[in-house]
């Protein structure tokens, strides 16, 4: 899963970008509105973060334009405690949720979650697929109730495509989701993760579509 993070405080972006890599997320950062919304607007994220109070352009007006132009990824915009003026409007204009600083790094992590499980059609924390069980709350993967160990790629490559059960994702797809902006993308890397995870999990976990990619599904 990949997350934008776009937050002017340096230490603030620091933190939350540490804290989500350390949870399995692909992370990418913007410092102003700009720089944001062309990110936004031209790389594939699973959820964005977005402070409110940003230079050069401000998060409402940056939340505003991804929506004219069909930009869908959830949003979690931050706001300064009290300002209920700022969270109305920026539901209005399409966050899907908002928190008020200063909060708790294990709430805004849970509302993340919640916001990609819900844009993925998942009601709980937990994804099954077959005898496989993915816990997205603690990052912990189960086969048949033991647990697996797995690196943090691999962790991605699985998240990814049980969020995504039942439906084919191409490689180009996986690549996008699982890696940063500034990460030296290899193909040809999917491939070997995938052997590893059907090689720890079971061979009928992931499928592969021939010429289209891959699927989670039931054995």
């Amino acid at each position: 899963m990949r997350v934008l993070v776009i937050e002017d405080t340096l230490e603030l972006a620091r933190q939350l970008t540490q804290r989500l890599e350390g949870e399995g997320y692909a992370v990418d950062t913007a410092a102003d509105g700009e720089e944001g919304r062309f990110l936004g607007e031209t790389e594939p994220y699973d959820a964005v973060i977005l402070d409110l109070g940003l230079p050069k352009v401000d998060g409402l007006t940056v939340l505003r334009s991804w929506r004219r132009t069909g930009m869908t990824a959830p949003v979690l915009i931050l706001t300064a405690r009290g300002a209920w003026n700022e969270k109305v409007q920026g539901i209005d204009a399409g966050a899907d949720d908002y928190l008020a600083k200063p909060f708790s790094m294990e709430e805004l992590l849970a509302r993340v979650r919640a916001l990609i499980r819900r844009a993925k059609g998942h009601a709980t924390a937990e994804i099954a697929c077959g005898g496989v069980v993915l816990d997205t709350r603690t990052g912990r993967v189960t086969v048949n109730g033991e647990p697996i160990e797995l690196t943090a790629f691999e962790y991605r490559v699985l998240s990814y495509l049980m969020h995504r059960k039942g439906q084919v994702v191409s490689r180009t797809e996986l690549i996008e989701h699982v890696y940063a902006q500034d990460f030296d993308r290899d193909s040809n890397t999917i491939e070997v993760f995938v052997g590893r995870l059907r090689r720890k999990l079971g061979a009928d976990i992931i499928k592969t579509v021939r010429g289209l990619g891959y699927r989670a599904d039931e054995p």
